[in-house]
């Protein structure tokens, strides 16, 4: 947990070189989606609503997308639109997975 932490916190210095036209196009920041499926993730498992092994997975893809990132970013500074749109993509399957998980009725009394 420490890790993803300091990772999602050495990102935010990497996000200040975004475009600014790109946060006024409504485009959500990166590291503002990580967050929140990150406590989406740590609700879950407080809640019940995700066990163990489901809260494992989530974060294994959740790491490997941040991974992702920090590759990306390291290739050429900033992101490039198809990144950003990848990055988005993979994203969104995560949010959804996340919010199968969280109420697919497994371990509810």
């Amino acid at each position: 947990m420490k890790k993803i932490a300091i990772l999602i916190a050495g990102l935010g210095v990497a996000a200040a070189t975004i475009p600014a036209a790109s946060a006024q196009q409504g485009w959500w920041g990166i590291n503002q989606r990580q967050a929140q499926l990150d406590r989406r993730i740590d609700q879950g498992v407080r809640t019940g609503q995700l066990n163990r092994r489901e809260a494992a997975r989530l974060r294994a893809e959740f790491r490997g997308i941040a991974q992702l990132e920090y590759r990306y970013r390291r290739s050429a500074p900033g992101l490039t639109r198809w990144e950003r749109n990848d990055l988005d993509r993979r994203f969104d399957m995560l949010a959804r997975k996340i919010r199968w998980e969280r109420h697919d009725w497994q371990h509810r009394r």
